[in-house]
């Protein structure tokens, strides 16, 4: 189970939907869950990979460093 605190103004877009259109705000939050989780999981993938990079931690390799190392080149 998950409960979450919502701004005013957001729970009142959550609930006027939900009256529109006959679902529940569950219904809705756990679309809007599901729909970017995916996003959010990538957004920290790459802010994490990104700081790897600036500390000199992890390297970076051009497209044709890759194409080269793989035998791709045109």
């Amino acid at each position: 189970m998950l409960a979450i605190r919502l701004p005013p103004e957001v729970e009142a877009r959550l609930e006027r939907l939900a009256k529109r259109t006959g679902r529940t705000k569950t219904y809705y939050a756990r679309e809007a869950i599901v729909e970017h989780l995916d996003d959010l999981e990538d957004l920290y993938t790459a802010e994490k990979r990104y700081a790897a990079v600036i500390e000199g931690k992890s390297k970076t390799y051009t497209l044709e460093d890759v194409e080269r190392d793989l035998g791709l080149e045109g």
